[in-house]
């Protein structure tokens, strides 16, 4: 088991822009802050965290105001739920947390650390409490600092892993709604519904940047890095953290990573399907490639790191298209929406909330750690 150091503690209760600067400067040692400023109270209480949830329930409410008489329908709607297909619903979007917490198990064992499962589904769900109430995407950084926090691994090396895990979700959701939404609506592209076209040419577009991107981070990256007058310590991160991106993924791996990326998208898939199928409204007809449509447009619209969980967003555009494509009532869709949305968002704030209490890593309690070769070291072009 890997010795916790002293300097991998930083208060868990400071603005997030400081344990960013703990991320960087892991040389530096900081102090170990009592228990009581390490607390969910403390961080709930700054007037960020308050702002970044207050102003989406706002403008949420105001919507909900300003359409009065179809809201007042969607309890209703939602009261007639079959409750088994919700459970089913709930079990299988769980049931993605194992998979995601494995899946990243991979990329750090890539990028030189094993890790055990458990360990990383833990931490990994803490980092989506925090993305849950938390704008800016900032759980990302959570979980490579509650990484470093709790055993010595580059944090730097870590957020790379990050960084590969979410390309390959941007990539597998562009490319599954494509399909999705083509075997949903069929027939030639052209025959498509206009604002599918454009959603399918997004998603087309997305997958061509990334390539691209990273192709040219992986063939030019250092050797930019290298002309430009920038700081040793800057050229040392970024050296850690490729080795975290391109370390992480070698081709004898892919095929795995690409498997439990299909698997964890898919749950994300069934999770609206057994939502709809609970409401069992009949002029709503999904089917299981319009629910992955449905779902993987929501998560495409959660990458805007605007609102904590896509809070607004998300919800607006899935409403969008199930009106467009999939159902005339105003009042289906909000009911669908809404159940989802907390099955997907809010359970998280409640259980994470629970998890972010009773899980030791917040507090650095600390986690097993090997530390290994990694399978596949970048290839630097020379500076």
């Amino acid at each position: 088991m890997t010795e916790q150091v002293e300097h991998h503690h930083h208060p868990i209760g400071e603005p997030l822009e400081q344990e960013a600067d703990a991320l960087i400067n892991p040389e530096v040692p900081v102090e170990v802050p009592p228990a009581e400023q390490m607390s969910l109270v403390r961080r709930l209480r700054q007037p960020r965290t308050i702002l970044s949830i207050a102003v989406p329930i706002a403008i949420i409410a105001i919507a909900v105001a300003l359409n009065r008489d179809m809201m007042s329908q969607v309890p209703g709607a939602i009261g007639g739920a079959d409750p088994r297909f919700i459970v089913v619903a709930f079990l299988i979007y769980y049931a993605g947390f194992p998979l995601r917490g494995f899946r990243w198990t991979k990329l750090l064992r890539g990028a030189g650390y094993k890790v055990k499962t458990g360990d990383a589904t833990e931490i990994l769900f803490l980092s989506w409490f925090v993305n849950c109430i938390v704008p800016a995407k900032l759980g990302d950084l959570y979980r490579a600092y509650l990484v470093k926090q709790n055993s010595p691994v580059s944090a730097t090396r870590t957020l790379g892993t990050v960084f590969m895990e979410r390309i390959l979700d941007l990539v597998a959701i562009a490319a599954l709604g494509v399909a999705a939404g083509y075997i949903r609506f069929r027939g030639s592209l052209n025959d498509l519904p206009g604002g599918t076209q454009y959603i399918f040419a997004f998603g087309v577009v997305i997958v061509v940047v990334l390539i691209v991107a990273m192709v040219a981070m992986r063939s030019f990256g250092r050797r930019v890095i290298g002309v430009l007058p920038l700081p040793a310590r800057f050229v040392e991160l970024y050296d850690r953290f490729e080795e975290g991106v391109f370390g992480s993924v070698g081709l004898r791996g892919l095929p795995v990573l690409g498997l439990l990326t299909l698997l964890i998208w898919a749950s994300e898939a069934l999770r609206l399907y057994f939502v709809v199928r609970a409401l069992g409204f009949n002029d709503v007809d999904l089917g299981l490639s319009g629910a992955m449509f449905v779902a993987l447009i929501g998560s495409l619209l959660t990458a805007v790191p605007l609102t904590p969980g896509g809070l607004g967003l998300v919800d607006l555009g899935m409403l969008g298209v199930l009106k467009t494509f999939f159902t005339k009532s105003s009042v289906h869709a909000t009911a669908i929406v809404v159940v989802d949305r907390a099955i997907s968002v809010f359970s998280i704030v409640i259980l994470g909330g629970i998890a972010y209490v009773l899980s030791s890593k917040p507090r650095g309690g600390g986690m097993e750690v090997e530390e290994i070769p990694p399978s596949l070291a970048p290839m630097r072009p020379p500076a």
